[in-house]
């Protein structure tokens, strides 16, 4: 049944005032605009709702049944759609959003802290996840949306890159790559890395970019957490590739940070169901955090050097 709203009201407005022209001054439509409106509502029904005559129009049964409940249903419906609009306007309520972890550990907690400062009746709940898990909650409607690297393929979702980041190469001070000023990835191919696991969206940008070169990867340990990383690392336990995202090295570490040529970068985006709607408030922390993302970009350079 294709019924509108327009529909509705015209009808309440003749029921109250009997006469086509007179409805249509009160709710701004012209005579055969009015006419039009009922005829599309009585064919959609199926049923008459007025006796026209030359002189008068009347209400049939049917007419008077509807008239009786519309009103106060559509003074329901328009309050409802009021206090959603005021919900918008005031910004109020609560936005889910799921990251992974080192985008939750240094891109989101500024985001929390501007939904806070700008909007302060707007409380954003962060899940920080794996890619995976982000990626699972997103399709499950868990959470509004999700901050992740490039899924890759995924078609389901609506993806907007909001930051771009490089790869660097992490190794120990006494390594021989920390005298260098750059590493190319043909060069890792003889040595063990320790990289993050495939819990990571970085993971796969990683391998990509290391079979591109014809490196055979010697990966000695696959972890879930960058600081479990830099710890291996610290231990001689071998070599990382990391994004620049995961930086800054540990306090007192004996770590250096190298630039990996060529430049391979992995996006930041953000996504969400597709032909899924976000709610206002939903669109306003999803904007937020892209402002955000490039200011972040904007204001650092990324560490090529320890």
């Amino acid at each position: 049944m294709n019924i509108s709203l327009r529909q509705l009201r015209t009808f309440l407005a003749v029921a109250k005032h009997h006469s086509f022209s007179r409805a249509g001054d009160a709710i701004g439509l012209s005579q055969p605009a009015v006419s039009h409106a009922l005829r599309e509502l009585e064919s959609e029904l199926g049923l008459k709702l007025f006796d026209r005559t030359t002189r008068e129009v009347a209400l049939t049964e049917a007419g008077h049944g509807l008239a009786g409940s519309l009103e106060r249903l559509l003074d329901e419906l328009e309050a409802c759609l009021t206090e959603t609009r005021q919900l918008g306007e005031t910004r109020q309520g609560r936005v889910r959003v799921a990251a992974s972890p080192t985008i939750s550990a240094n891109l989101m907690p500024a985001c929390i802290a501007r939904t806070a400062e700008r909007y302060p009746k707007l409380s954003l709940m962060l899940r920080d996840q794996v890619q995976q898990l982000v990626l699972a909650s997103v399709r499950n409607g868990e959470v509004d949306f999700g901050v992740i690297i490039d899924p890759l393929g995924a078609d389901d979702l609506v993806c907007e890159t909001i930051l771009q980041e490089p790869f660097c190469l992490v190794c120990r001070a006494d390594h021989r790559f920390a005298a260098a000023d750059s590493v190319a990835w043909t060069d890792l191919a003889s040595e063990p890395l320790v990289l993050l696991d495939y819990a990571s969206g970085s993971r796969p940008l990683i391998d990509r970019a290391l079979a591109e070169r014809g490196v055979k990867a010697q990966v000695v340990q696959e972890l879930g957490h960058s600081t479990t990383v830099y710890r291996m690392v610290e231990a001689g336990i071998g070599i990382s590739v990391l994004p620049t995202l995961a930086l800054p090295l540990p306090e007192a570490s004996d770590l250096v940070v190298r630039p990996l040529t060529p430049s391979v970068e992995r996006s930041l985006m953000l996504v969400r169901r597709k032909n899924r709607s976000l709610s206002p408030l939903a669109e306003t922390v999803w904007a937020l955090i892209r402002d955000v993302a490039a200011e972040f970009s904007a204001n650092r350079s990324w560490p090529l050097a320890g």
